[in-house]
């Protein structure tokens, strides 16, 4: 459930033409726009004095948007046109029929998994903008296992451990396929060396 103050509430439809009339995109994010979002809201604001915040922060503004899509396959360069161009922090709520997704940008896109709406969670914790951040990243961008370990790292550490992990495990799922798939002995311990390398650093890192 997201369930923002009502203080913060602004639920004001945005032509989508603003996002990409006055910049300078490429011509198939400007046809996306077109082909893939029906329609955008900012929902809510999310400023110190709308939350009455006593701590001061580098974060002035968090924009909360809907964008209701035409289809799950939608190009997220709009979700990065539409944030890299915006002073402020932003975070998405994507919206398909039934289906809810949230999005933000903080460096790339991070979504969350498509789900239904009543499933759908996002909470606000912090005594100040940039500790409400910090957890709306948390929330949208890392998962369970890289959340848990590492309390005390930044926000930005954990996620640059996270793409490891998340690269590492491709690495591993590659190298474990051609291991299966090469008939030639010596080549086939080369990448099985290759492999138990990968899972070892991936030890470490989960156990870091």
């Amino acid at each position: 459930m997201i369930d923002f103050p009502q203080t913060t509430v602004v639920h004001r439809r945005i032509p989508k033409e603003a996002f990409y009339q006055h910049v300078s995109l490429a011509q198939t994010i400007k046809e996306a726009f077109v082909s893939d979002v029906d329609r955008i809201y900012i929902e809510n604001s999310l400023t110190k004095e709308r939350l009455n915040l006593g701590n001061d922060s580098k974060v002035k503004e968090i924009l909360f948007l809907s964008l209701f899509v035409k289809t799950q396959e939608f190009d997220q360069r709009i979700v990065e046109a539409i944030a890299r161009q915006n002073p402020h922090k932003l975070i998405f709520l994507l919206v398909y029929g039934d289906e809810r997704q949230l999005a933000l940008y903080h460096g790339k896109i991070y979504r969350t998994e498509w789900m239904p709406s009543e499933k759908m969670q996002l909470e606000l914790n912090g005594n100040s903008l940039d500790e409400i951040w910090d957890s709306l990243i948390e929330q949208v961008a890392l998962s369970e296992e890289a959340s848990v370990p590492q309390q005390l790292a930044s926000i930005d550490d954990r996620l640059a451990r996270q793409d490891k992990l998340q690269k590492l495990e491709k690495l591993i799922q590659k190298t474990e396929a051609a291991t299966w798939k090469e008939p030639q002995p010596k080549k086939k311990f080369e990448l099985h060396q290759k492999l138990q390398a990968y899972k070892k650093e991936r030890e470490e890192i989960l156990n870091g």
